[in-house]
């Protein structure tokens, strides 16, 4: 398959690069970055423009998007993370449509702060939402890439939770203090996190790029969604920390102000329904069966 890639030099993107690659992909990856090297099966362009109309791609997979968890969310920051995904995603819609062929398929990243803040309510793919800025964020995104159906294409929209890996993302920060042989969690600790690793995110991807009658969004977060406290316990169990201690959430709100209220001090209680009812199994639906994994590196 020619797979036209935004994204691919991430946190996920890296690793979707080497699955494509094993399958015997050719990958176009667009990035802003000049500091790449075409390989093999792989090319990295810097401006779209240079994609001739008469080019062939039988996919775009649009991961793109600044980190939405780095520093407060100033209107300028703010402002980055909206340009990082719709403009991203508007150019691909615009190249499509140049394009002599479009492609036949679009994966396209969103993600579950989509839903907003519902306390304990799970949370399928036809849930209801709550407004904030995630949402809207979300949903702007979405209603971008839906352009690429009105061009023909199968559309999946990626509605990710927080992905770990062993080295790099949330994992990284999450493992910290247990290092020192504390363990804390965030606020009341309530909070739910959707997580999932990075394994299944693949896979998932790889699911949806070879069943041809599957569209529309999926979640892709692990089955059994954890609360903040219930992470801090079974990573403290794993590691072995001897202290387990609160992060007040008034400390999160003064430092780091919205993006703490949205992201670290609320959550979504998600369950990856549509998947697994197109028969997906996951590597890892339970935390206590990925931590050892995430940690043996």
């Amino acid at each position: 398959m020619n797979i036209l890639l935004t994204g691919g030099t991430g946190f996920i993107g890296g690793a979707l690069i080497e699955m494509l690659t094993q399958r015997g992909d050719q990958i176009t990856v667009y990035s802003r970055s000049s500091d790449h090297f075409d390989g093999e099966n792989i090319k990295y362009i810097n401006d779209l423009g240079d994609i001739s109309s008469n080019s062939t791609f039988e996919c775009f997979i649009n991961l793109a998007g600044e980190s939405m968890a780095q520093g407060r969310w100033t209107d300028e920051r703010k402002a980055e993370l909206v340009s990082s995904r719709i403009d991203t995603t508007r150019a691909l819609v615009e190249l499509a449509r140049r394009l002599q062929t479009p492609p036949r398929l679009v994966l396209s990243a969103s993600a579950i702060g989509y839903y907003g803040h519902q306390g304990d309510d799970r949370l399928a793919e036809n849930a209801a939402t709550e407004d904030g800025f995630s949402h809207r964020l979300c949903q702007a995104w979405e209603d971008e890439a839906a352009h690429f159906s009105d061009l023909g294409a199968r559309l999946c929209i990626l509605r990710l939770g927080v992905v770990l890996a062993p080295q790099g993302g949330a994992m990284e920060e999450l493992r910290k203090s247990v290092q020192f042989g504390v363990a804390t969690w965030l606020g009341s600790g309530r909070q739910w996190l959707s997580w999932v690793h990075r394994e299944d995110v693949i896979r998932a991807m790889e699911f949806l790029l070879e069943n041809e009658e599957l569209s529309g969004p999926f979640n892709l977060t692990a089955p059994e969604p954890v609360t903040n406290r219930g992470f801090c316990n079974a990573l403290r169990g794993e590691v072995g920390a001897f202290i387990a201690l609160p992060v007040p959430g008034m400390v999160m709100r003064v430092a780091l102000g919205e993006m703490a209220e949205e992201l670290l001090l609320n959550g979504q209680r998600v369950i990856p329904r549509r998947l697994q009812e197109a028969g997906f199994e996951f590597r890892y639906n339970a935390l206590t069966e990925a931590l050892p994994r995430l940690l043996a590196s």
